[in-house]
């Protein structure tokens, strides 16, 4: 379901951009501008697309015959048509509509366009099968990280679902700006698990019970992922944070 309303969703877009009325248009001077003043957090918001690495042992959990060859064949695969969404959605996203963009492409649209009614709805039905993915991941870990010697219980299996899932929604319904949301998770959350903790754990690894120092040229490329992370994580998250407490910004109005 999700993958069907992604698919949808990219179509849509890509299909009824150009066709959209012309004041709804960007300045198409500024199509094939390339470096913005948001570019580092737009790192973030972008890394957060590709963070899958909580998931990755349920998924390999739930190969028919889990072998490292199709786990690495599904993770390529997968990987793939991420981008290739990723790279349609913001190429003919962008120019279309340029410096009036939205964090959520979908309201650059009018609102009784009913092929863009129709993705919005996939785009709910994409965030309702997500979301238990991320909310079983999160539960499990919490149940681990502090009973990790016990059994099953089913209270406790309530209560952090019910948390889980009450406090994602408070959150949802407490800002209408997406892009806020998306900048300050990006930023904050999948920098630093799209490259401070993997490459940070390879280091690790790789020095464990050797002698070799950690600066040696074979680490340099983990090294400069971590730094490139906390880099990201730190002015992204700054920059997110003045932008949502700036007295002068124009709050999103939800309707």
């Amino acid at each position: 379901m999700a993958l069907l309303s992604m698919v949808m969703i990219v179509f849509s877009v890509a299909l009824g951009g150009p066709s959209v009325d012309t004041k709804l248009k960007g300045n198409p001077s500024l199509r094939w501008t390339f470096i913005q003043p948001g570019i580092i957090e737009a790192i973030g918001v972008i890394s957060f697309a590709f963070v899958c690495h909580h998931n990755s042992l349920l998924i390999y959990g739930s190969l028919r015959t889990p072998t490292l060859d199709r786990f690495a064949q599904v993770t390529h695969v997968s990987t793939g048509l991420s981008v290739l969404a990723c790279l349609v959605m913001s190429f003919s996203g962008f120019l279309t509509f340029t410096d009036k963009t939205e964090a959520n492409i979908l309201n650059n649209f009018p609102r009784d366009d009913l092929v863009i009614n129709i993705a919005r709805v996939c785009f709910g039905l994409n965030m309702f099968t997500t979301l238990p993915l991320e909310c079983f991941v999160c539960r499990e870990t919490i149940d681990t990280f502090f009973y990790p010697d016990e059994m099953f219980n089913l209270r406790r299996h309530v209560i952090y679902t019910t948390l889980l899932v009450g406090i994602g929604m408070l959150l949802s319904l407490w800002t209408c700006d997406l892009g806020v949301v998306l900048e300050l998770t990006g930023g904050l959350a999948a920098s630093a698990l799209a490259y401070v903790f993997p490459a940070a754990c390879q280091l690790k690894l790789s020095t464990k019970n050797t002698s070799t120092s950690i600066l040696q040229r074979e680490n340099w490329a983990g090294l400069l992922t971590v730094f490139f992370g906390l880099a990201v994580m730190i002015i992204s998250t700054f920059n997110s944070l003045s932008k949502a407490l700036d007295p002068n910004r124009i709050p999103k109005v939800c309707h």
